[in-house]
């Protein structure tokens, strides 16, 4: 198998003095303004005082315009960084037809085959658009990514 090599910069920062809802308000900017992914999870710092441990992974071409909204939206004065390799998977997206419309499709190469993952988006679009569950949703579109294997040679 022939993975992909890459590499992507991971950003971290403890952050006290903040809420929940000014934590989640920096992740959709962060993920809006190119991050590849954002989490954070609670930790204790010294003194005890409550905090988050904020987690960014992003291009490095987008490190400092990254640092720069992590700075004016929160209370913290550091940010370390550290350039990491990674192995992905070859993957391509590829469309659907499902009984409700066309949903993307991103397919992952494994050793022993294909795994497909539905994409959010395009999932949810589809699921609001017809007041339907996501989870229904998900199952359709992967049965209809299913019935496109079927009628490959």
């Amino acid at each position: 198998m022939d993975y992909i090599h890459d590499s992507i910069v991971k950003m971290e920062s403890n952050i006290d003095d903040s809420s929940g809802e000014i934590m989640g308000y920096l992740m959709d900017r962060l993920l809006e303004a190119g991050a590849r992914d954002v989490n954070y999870h609670p930790i204790f710092m010294k003194k005890n005082r409550p905090a988050y441990q904020l987690n960014v992974i992003c291009d490095e071409s987008k490190v400092e315009m990254l640092a720069g909204i992590i700075f004016s939206e929160t209370t913290t004065i550091g940010i370390r960084y550290q350039t990491m390799e990674r192995l992905i998977l070859p993957r391509e997206i590829r469309m659907v037809k499902t009984p409700i419309g066309e949903a993307l499709v991103k397919v992952c190469q494994l050793p022993d085959g294909e795994r497909a993952y539905p994409e959010y988006e395009s999932a949810a679009s589809l699921a609001k658009e017809y007041q339907m569950p996501l989870p229904e949703v998900y199952d359709m579109i992967r049965e209809a990514y299913d019935r496109t294997k079927e009628c490959r040679p």
